[in-house]
């Protein structure tokens, strides 16, 4: 039987249990509609449900050795390992996502766990030199990291599994519980997950799935008083509201971004077009640092155009589970809808299309657009869509305040040949991070990654975000007392 064959209601998972919920919805394929399963639509009284059970599970966890949790975590990446085809055939079911993108985003997975497990065996204390000041003669003081509770986790669709595992695996590693609301849209890998976590023996209530609606399920575990902080990826607008509601606990967001890319004069093109294109449309540019805006130096700009256009055009648009398929459907019809009335507004004002700018079904072809104006909202806004401009720049400097003259700073890119155009590029950049002779779509998951601007506050990166996720203690002995 296929994974699409086997799926059917899903229930909450709170407390150690598979709890069958008040209400359903049906959960539909983005690419053609059908109905794959019907899943929760927690209510009050079922989220309420999950906070308890997260809470009283907290001493559990406390308990845990370190290598117990990393045990947990081990035993974690080789089932998902051991699963590994139909966890990716999870996510292009439920995202839409090429089948070849979704077995990358499992290996990743696999290896963020076992970034997880290999950080809770490390002692993040440090010996602090009291007697360095006067006074501090005769006693000793060390700093330890201990966990912070319960965590709410509140997850995006666009990496179901990876960005899931970014959150738990380190709220585990710290040794704290979780409750994960996931993306309506994407609940199926969240769910895939803690049936991986309940056979590799992870404490009852230690981690608790509630999917539903964001002003029911959300807001509730953003602004409840027994959640000690909230890790968060998504929009913008609804990261401030977090931060409006979610009063003195700690609060950690990955937010948008409009990535661009530097392109200097002296760089051969043939080696990096692939990479751009690669970077622009893997994922339909459903990625937080999807390529979006290229500038590239006027004495490369027209052959870096046709090579763009050319091997855009060799992409294949259809079916996620096909091998082959290059590009699938965006994750709404809405979202197609939005992308297109973005589109005719960049042409209004003057913009055209090099390729591409139209739908067919639910996906977007992969476009191409050039001489855009920066307050089109293609340059401005995140498109979140397989969307991209280039734009023609006279130098590094003036590429460099293109790239920052954006309300967003997660990543940005440049390549050049020039070890001095580099280093100052990385000093100027107004960026979390900038990459170097490569795509800013660039992530490795134990780098820490995360935001300026309206990008978000906080690091994601398993040794980052299990010090986001732990409080650290100082402890001072007075040997002579």
């Amino acid at each position: 039987m296929t994974v699409a064959g086997s799926l059917k209601r899903k229930n909450l998972f709170i407390g150690g249990r598979w709890q069958e919920a008040e209400h359903y919805i049906e959960l539909t394929s983005p690419y053609n509609g059908e109905v794959l399963c019907e899943i929760p639509s927690a209510t009050e009284a079922e989220v309420e449900q999950a906070i308890v059970a997260a809470t009283q599970a907290r001493g559990d966890m406390k308990k845990l050795a370190a290598y117990q949790r990393a045990d947990i975590l081990e035993e974690l990446s080789y089932l998902l390992k051991s699963r590994k085809e139909e966890a990716a055939q999870l996510i292009a079911l439920e995202a839409s996502k090429p089948i070849a993108t979704a077995r990358g985003e499992v290996e990743r997975t696999i290896q963020t766990y076992k970034f997880a497990a290999e950080e809770a065996k490390r002692n993040h204390g440090e010996m602090i030199p009291l007697d360095a000041t006067p006074g501090g003669q005769g006693r000793v003081g060390y700093t330890k990291y201990e966990p912070l509770g319960v965590i709410g986790a509140i997850t995006p669709f666009n990496f179901p599994m990876n960005l899931v595992a970014h959150k738990v695996g380190p709220a585990i590693t710290a040794g704290n519980t979780i409750v994960l609301k996931p993306a309506s849209q994407t609940p199926l890998s969240a769910y895939f997950l803690a049936e991986l976590l309940e056979e590799a023996g992870l404490p009852a209530g230690a981690l608790n799935v509630v999917t539903g609606k964001g002003r029911i399920v959300g807001n509730q575990i953003v602004e409840d008083d027994r959640i000690s902080m909230i890790t968060f990826t998504g929009s913008p607008e609804v990261g401030k509201e977090i931060r409006s509601k979610a009063g003195l606990k700690k609060v950690t967001l990955e937010l948008g971004s409009n990535a661009a890319l530097i392109v200097d004069k002296d760089v051969a093109i043939d080696g990096i077009i692939s990479r751009c294109v690669t970077g622009a449309f893997s994922f339909q540019g459903q990625v937080c640092i999807s390529l979006q805006r290229i500038y590239v130096h006027e004495d490369q700009y027209e052959e870096f155009v046709d090579r763009f256009i050319e091997e855009t055009n060799q992409l294949k648009l259809g079916d996620p589970l096909n091998e082959d398929t290059d590009v699938s459907a965006l994750i709404t019809q809405g979202d197609v809808t939005r992308s297109l009335e973005w589109i005719e507004e960049a042409i209004q004002g003057g913009a055209k299309i090099a390729t591409g700018g139209k739908s067919e079904g639910n996906a977007l072809l992969p476009t191409v657009l050039l001489d855009v104006q920066p307050a089109m909202k293609v340059s401005c806004q995140e498109v979140f869509a397989p969307i991209v401009l280039i734009d023609k720049i006279t130098s590094v400097e003036e590429g460099i305040e293109k790239v920052n003259d954006s309300r967003f700073g997660l990543q940005a890119g440049i390549y050049t040949e020039q070890v001095s155009t580099a280093l100052d590029a990385a000093d100027r950049l107004e960026v979390g991070g900038v990459i170097i002779n490569d795509f800013p779509t660039f992530r490795v998951d134990n780098m820490p990654y995360g935001g300026v601007k309206e990008s978000g506050t906080g690091k994601e990166g398993v040794k980052y975000s299990f010090e986001e996720m732990s409080q650290m203690k100082l402890v001072v002995f007075n040997r002579y007392s």
